[in-house]
Formats: structure tokens, C-alpha cells, sequence
């Protein structure tokens, strides 16, 4: 059986921790996911980053911005602006990110904010919200092996210090990872 990476939109929120960051790229990086942004996406996670870390300078987080487009090419979703006006949610503010879900042809909007995305009205469209842990539950499910390769890169990603594996996974349930932890847990010597 092939598997067909899901293609999803990454909502702000869920680019704004490190790990979780770190981890939903290396989703698009090891094709299990059609990882999908925009630049007023990238502009708000930053934003708000910065705002609440005055110890990341900008130029840092911009670098990283940068480096998740250099290794996602085609992660860019542009177009979209023309649909917003036309888009009904809870939080106006979130109507561009539905709009990019749409122009991409996604099938997923990962957020922590469901409440900002109703089923009702993504629904039509073909799009569902997800957690990013419900996301990552449901990408194991689907390939359990290739999840679990997925993790185990996301770690060594991290370079300046490779955390351990029981750090590794202490951290990204931390980021409420918690359902996914719990499946790696069992798999640790694989990480």
C-alpha cells in the first residue's frame, strides 16, 4: 500500500514552540505530510514569539523561518488573500488561514484554536481541524514506522544539544504532545 501525505495547513500557533515546530516539519521533510503556510502566517508566529521572549531576537527566528522554507520548497501557499473577505469564522483574524487551506487544496488545518474553526464551516470545503496531537496520533496510526523514523530525525535535528530520547519525548509532551509521547514511549529504542 503507498501512502499519500496528507497536505495541511500549519496554523501559527502550532509553528510557535520549538519542539512542535521542530517535529510538524519534519513531517513535511520526511513527506507524511504536504506541509502548507503562508508568509502572514510565518509573520504571526514570529510576532508573538517575540513578543512573549524578549531573550529571541528576531533575526533568529527569521533565520529559522528561512530555513523551514529552504527545506519545504513548496510548503508556500500564495493566492489565497482573494478569499478571505468572502470567509465567515468565529475569530476574523483566522480567515487567512482557512483561505490558504482552501487555495492549497488542503485536506487538514493543524491548531491548538478548533473553537476558531468550526467543523460546520470547514466542512464544505473538504478541510478538518485537528489538534496538533490528534494530527500526530492519526499520522502513526496511518504509518506507525515511517512516524516513528519521523521522531527519531526530529530529534537528531536538533544539533546544538541532541537531547536524549526520554528528554526528547519529556519535551514535546510538554508542548501537550501527550497522546503522541505516550505512543513513542514503547518505541524508544527506535528513537
Amino acid at each position: 500500500m503507498t501512502y499519500k501525505p496528507v497536505r495541511a495547513v500549519y496554523d501559527a500557533c502550532v509553528l510557535y514552540p520549538f519542539h512542535l515546530r521542530n517535529v510538524l516539519v519534519q513531517c513535511g521533510v520526511d513527506r507524511l505530510v504536504d506541509a502548507r503556510w503562508t508568509d502572514e502566517i510565518h509573520e504571526e508566529w514570529i510576532r508573538n514569539l517575540v513578543a512573549n521572549r524578549s531573550d529571541l531576537p528576531v533575526e533568529r527566528l527569521i533565520k529559522t523561518r528561512d530555513l523551514m522554507k529552504q527545506v519545504l520548497p513548496n510548503a508556500d501557499v500564495t493566492g489565497y488573500e482573494r478569499l478571505i473577505s468572502g470567509l465567515t469564522l468565529p475569530d476574523p483574524s483566522d480567515r487567512h488561514v482557512l483561505a490558504a487551506a482552501i487555495t492549497a487544496g488542503a485536506s487538514h488545518i493543524v491548531t491548538w484554536n478548533l473553537s476558531d474553526f468550526p467543523s460546520a464551516i470547514l466542512a464544505p470545503h473538504g478541510i478538518t481541524a485537528s489538534t496538533p496531537d490528534d494530527f500526530l496520533v492519526e499520522l502513526y496510526r496511518a504509518v506507525p514506522d515511517a512516524t516513528i523514523s519521523m521522531a527519531a530525525n526530529a530529534r537528531r535535528n536538533l544539533r546544538t544539544t541532541i537531547p536524549s530520547v526520554p528528554e526528547f519525548i519529556e519535551a514535546i509532551e510538554a508542548q501537550q504532545l501527550v497522546r503522541f509521547g505516550a505512543l513513542l514511549r514503547p518505541r524508544c529504542e527506535e528513537l
